[in-house]
């Protein structure tokens, strides 16, 4: 069997705690150069110079620059996907909490580097959108888990459907609100923003679908 041609090899994991600490500062230098600049203007020597090793260190970890942005979109998806995953855990014990905890962390972890993450997926092809694909599964997961004990609150007909869709519209919401030109900023402004889009789920989950009243 042979690989799929737009599946990139991996790139070598670190194996000691000062490896693994040399390619934190250099994920983290790329990040921050793509922020500033753009992916296209960031290069394996700026990187390099920005996180203070030689452009040989990074080479015998990354075979070139799409594998650099392979391991940079890696380490951006983990990162919001354990934050969800921790917002959710801290939620108020209810299913309101727990759908006010999900847009709030949402919408946070689009704000972290937020010109970056829809250039990510966006540029770099089928790999990026499956991966995000993965990452876009594990945030369903993670709210179906927290909001499970609350299901019988949900007045729609078919719950679990319904906490998808709500998930959808909540994380479709966030995507957008990064990539318009006039995004809600500042802390303030997107805590009432994710406020009003965990009220909107809310309030979507508690009425009963257009069918039942029909049939009332």
């Amino acid at each position: 069997m042979t690989e799929e041609p737009d599946r990139p090899a991996a790139y070598r994991e670190p194996q000691q705690a000062r490896s693994a600490a040399t390619l934190a500062r250099v994920l983290q230098a790329a990040e921050e150069i793509a922020c500033d600049s753009g992916l296209e203007e960031m290069t394996i020597a700026g990187v390099a110079k920005r996180a203070g090793v030689a452009v040989g260190t990074i080479y015998r970890r990354f075979e070139d620059k799409e594998q650099l942005i392979g391991a940079l979109t890696e380490r951006m998806l983990e990162r919001r996907e354990k934050y969800v995953a921790e917002r959710l855990r801290a939620a108020e014990p209810s299913l309101p909490g727990v759908m006010d905890a999900y847009a709030h962390a949402l919408l946070q972890s689009f704000a972290d580097s937020s010109n970056l993450f829809p250039e990510l997926l966006r540029t770099r092809g089928t790999r990026s959108l499956d991966r995000g694909a993965r990452t876009i599964t594990e945030l369903h997961r993670l709210l179906l888990e927290a909001a499970h004990p609350y299901t019988d609150r949900i007045r729609r007909s078919d719950p679990r459907q319904a906490l998808d869709t709500a998930a959808r519209a909540v994380l479709g919401a966030c995507f957008h609100n990064s990539v318009r030109p006039d995004a809600v900023t500042g802390e303030a402004a997107r805590r009432a923003y994710a406020d009003e889009l965990g009220d909107m789920a809310v309030a979507y989950l508690l009425t009963p679908d257009r069918r039942r009243n029909a049939g009332a």
